[in-house]
């Protein structure tokens, strides 16, 4: 995982000039709520004239979907994506009953009703969750919503369309169930020039054709870049609303939503030769000056940084030595001039030029990964839209 290590140019974010809760914690998680709704507002822009969802499952992206989900709301958003049924329950007690929120996994069996009492609508996945919507549709007495949800190329959740061509055999195979959108997700968006591409939009135009009057949705982030033929009716972007780069290999458009800085714990001098961290995996190859990062896997700095990641301060070039720990990382600070790392001075581990796709590169990993990864332990600011 690379890392960017500087004075930062805005006093609040220096070690010296932060509040006594941040000097405390070993890092500090800023999120930029501005960015989020910029980032929303760009990509409904560039969506024409499709409604523009919000996907805020496993937190927001590990970001804090109580303080995201509320922003994308006051920015006009009105249909939102969760992953499960408790994210759901959880996300209507912050939104109130006003946006639709989608459940992607459906209910659960026998906890269809708490899907409903919650007034959340599932996506359902498959004839069981199909016949649980309709049995609890006939009890109550009334038509429900739901989304249906076709396979049309990941093998991945959905109907099959063999599945769904003997489900429309029937006389009245949605009886009792008020379907509000008809979705699909495509497994290769995020490589431009995919075949895949084309051939799970033909496939998701004969679903459509098959379910006419049915609002369409397939394209989440990178979709919305494949052009307006994948746009449909709905488009459901998640990790370019955090700033995660939708097309891989080419300028990201999406502004930076977080920045994590942590503490330098201690600075140290040695010798050639001497072992650094777990394993001895790095050894001084000349005398050093090192410094010891307030940050480790367990806050979701991943260990496959390790040895890998660069840093920078200033112009300075540095670099991540030996294993990340549990709980902190060695930097290599030896040419940097002393004033740009201090004892408690804060090290950007993401941040400014240095953004979470150059993490999750250098991590071996993607920026998804690095988002959802994100500890528990920083302190957090979030700096209003």
């Amino acid at each position: 995982m690379m890392v960017s290590v500087a004075r930062s140019p805005d006093p609040s974010h220096d070690g010296a000039h932060m509040d006594s809760a941040a000097q405390r914690a070993g890092a500090v998680l800023t999120v930029d709520l501005g960015a989020v709704v910029e980032n929303y507002r760009f990509l409904r822009k560039r969506a024409g004239g499709a409604v523009c969802a919000a996907v805020v499952k496993a937190d927001a992206y590990g970001l804090g979907v109580d303080r995201i989900a509320p922003a994308l709301a006051r920015a006009g958003c009105r249909d939102f994506f969760v992953a499960t049924l408790d994210e759901g329950m959880a996300l209507r007690n912050v939104l109130g009953l006003g946006p639709r929120i989608a459940v992607l996994h459906g209910a659960p069996p026998r906890a269809e009703p708490d899907c409903l009492a919650a007034h959340l609508v599932p996506v359902l996945n498959g004839a069981e969750q199909l016949a649980a919507w309709r049995r609890l549709a006939r009890d109550r007495g009334r038509s429900l919503p739901a989304i249906l949800q076709v396979d049309t190329g990941m093998a991945r959740f959905g109907f099959s369309q063999a599945d769904l061509a003997h489900l429309l055999t029937a006389p009245d195979p949605f009886e009792g169930v008020a379907l509000g959108l008809v979705m699909s997700h495509l497994a290769c968006a995020d490589t431009l020039d995919h075949p895949a591409n084309a051939e799970q939009r033909v496939a998701f135009r004969s679903v459509r054709a098959r379910l006419p009057g049915i609002p369409a949705s397939l394209a989440a982030s990178s979709g919305i870049f494949l052009g307006p033929e994948f746009h449909a009716d709905l488009v459901r972007p998640g990790a370019a609303l955090y700033g995660v780069n939708p097309q891989p290999g080419r300028p990201n458009p999406m502004r930076p939503v977080v920045r994590l800085q942590a503490h330098i714990l201690q600075l140290r001098d040695v010798a050639t030769g001497v072992g650094i961290g777990y394993g001895h995996a790095a050894v001084a190859h000349r005398p050093m000056r090192l410094a010891v990062v307030a940050a480790g896997y367990a806050d979701g700095y991943l260990r496959s940084a390790s040895g890998r990641g660069m840093a920078f301060a200033g112009p300075y070039p540095l670099s991540v030595l030996g294993r990340v720990s549990m709980d902190s990382l060695i930097l290599d600070v030896t040419d940097v001039p002393p004033e740009h790392v201090p004892l408690g001075g804060c090290v950007d581990l993401i941040g400014p030029g240095h953004g979470l796709d150059a993490v999750a590169e250098a991590a071996g990993t993607i920026g998804y990964e690095v988002l959802t990864s994100l500890g528990a332990r920083y302190h957090r600011i979030y700096r209003e839209a």
